[in-house]
């Protein structure tokens, strides 16, 4: 086998712990720290879309980002809701502009935890209105939330406008920013209990606590059941037994 050049080999090297650490990442539980960094991005770059499927039914999150200015990736129409037209399918949009259109390229995060094993993104119709809901992947996992919404329906491609406190960020591994961006906010929404999405470890048993002791006088064990009368002792020789001796009945 030819040897592997040193820039291939480092190459080499550099996929495989990008990939291991993505590996990591997904197996974190929800209370443990993040593997990777949130990094703020330019917020007018980026689109959240309501890209429809098949027959316009349904639809899906895109995400459309403008990295460079050398022609328009999207158009986006005035008014409630919003059409956004995706201009960067029309072109070789390679260098130009990134498209997110499935969770190997999004994901949801609250501070310092990464939520992309928890929970997953749905577009939804909801009255005259289409949001994205964050949902808990289990029972219990945690509340859902709305992170966006198009304010209103009608065909074609729509923006969805995030709520207050949603924005996007960039995840970088060190300092390396990687394709993949998180819909993110600071904290979790007012009246979430974040214990619900991120427990608290237990402590140790045998650190824990001692109860505290009950008020009121402390129990009395139950008497003791009653024992039948000893036989009485037959009178002792001179020599049975001296004081600090014990004595056998």
């Amino acid at each position: 086998m030819l040897p592997i050049p040193p820039l291939a080999s480092a190459r080499v090297l550099t996929g495989s712990a990008l990939a291991a650490a993505a590996l990591l990442a997904s197996a974190q539980p929800v209370g443990a720290a993040a593997l990777f960094n949130a990094v703020d991005v330019d917020q007018s770059k980026f689109v959240l879309v309501a890209a429809p499927i098949g027959d316009g039914s349904r639809a899906q999150l895109n995400i459309y980002e403008q990295r460079r200015d050398t022609r328009p990736c999207y158009a986006v129409q005035p008014g409630s809701p919003a059409v956004v037209d995706p201009l960067l399918a029309t072109f070789d949009f390679t260098g130009i502009c990134n498209r997110f259109i499935d969770t190997n390229g999004y994901s949801l995060r609250v501070g310092g935890t990464d939520l992309a094993t928890v929970y997953r993104l749905s577009v939804l119709r909801s009255g005259n209105d289409t949001i994205l809901l964050a949902v808990p992947g289990k029972a219990g996992g945690g509340p859902e939330m709305v992170v966006a919404r198009t304010g209103g329906t009608t065909a074609g491609f729509l923006q969805l406008v995030p709520e207050p406190g949603w924005r996007l960020m960039r995840r970088h591994f060190g300092n390396r920013a990687l394709g993949h961006v998180y819909i993110y906010r600071d904290d979790w929404p007012a009246g979430t209990p974040t214990a619900t999405a991120s427990p608290a470890p237990q402590p140790a048993a045998s650190s824990a606590p001692m109860p505290a002791a009950a008020s009121g006088p402390a129990p009395t064990a139950p008497p003791a059941a009653a024992l039948p009368p000893l036989p009485a002792a037959s009178p002792a020789p001179a020599d049975a037994a001296k004081p600090g001796q014990a004595t056998t009945l």
